[in-house]
């Protein structure tokens, strides 16, 4: 496949996977009426169907990482060079980015908004460690049997990650910056999104060690 296509499969992927998490947040919040319950269930099942068809969708061509943690990992696993490393990352974020402010421009936002939605305690950063370390190991593990489960296995572990963890489960740092940008119910406060990308990217490593452990055995 040519590079061209999987940076801009990662790109596109990562567009779709900001527009169903920050839409999904919108609209559940519209028409929850301030349930918060009712509101999460719907983002996170959203969510969950959502990344499914991406990854089905762009997984042949890049892998469907649409995660710099995810795509750190393949690094290590000498999956990925260096160089796709950085510029996959580099293609996540600008898509994660650029995902957001066009859902702003749906739900007919203001387009460029900063999150007031403070997520900084230390409770949270516990959590994405957790909620990585769990989804790069269902990545690792879950297709050992039958590669064609992994997408499905990733989607039902991130719909279920929104509920049992205090955080909802960012495990993406292109996801915390792209939803820093966001004042709705997806967001975070932007001063919070460097502890949630160095939770993310101790969870991974960890993970990594472990799949590694795993696997040996």
């Amino acid at each position: 496949m040519k590079l061209s296509n999987r940076y801009l499969s990662e790109f596109l992927g990562s567009v779709g996977l900001l527009i169903v998490v920050v839409g999904s947040g919108i609209m559940a919040e519209t028409l929850s009426q301030g349930n918060s319950a009712i509101a999460l269930l719907a983002n996170s099942i959203a969510t969950g169907a959502g990344l499914y068809a991406l990854i089905q969708t762009f997984g042949p061509i890049s892998g469907a990482h649409f995660n710099p943690a995810v795509s750190f990992v393949e690094w290590l696993w000498k999956k990925l060079s260096f160089q796709d490393l950085v510029r996959y990352s580099i293609a996540q974020v600008a898509g994660g980015i650029v995902g957001v402010l066009t859902t702003h421009a749906m739900f007919g936002q203001k387009i460029l908004q900063l999150s007031n939605h403070d997520r900084g305690d230390f409770r949270f950063l516990l959590s994405e460690v957790i909620a990585t370390f769990g989804l790069i190991l269902v990545i690792a593990l879950s297709g050992k049997r039958n590669v064609e489960a992994t997408p499905s296995a990733v989607a039902l572990y991130i719909t279920s990650a929104y509920w049992c963890t205090s955080s909802t489960s960012f495990a993406n740092p292109a996801v915390s910056i792209a939803r820093a940008f966001t004042d709705t119910f997806s967001g975070i406060l932007w001063t919070g999104a460097p502890g949630f990308i160095v939770a993310q990217v101790v969870g991974a490593g960890l993970a990594y060690w472990a799949s590694e452990w795993l696997s040996k055995r």
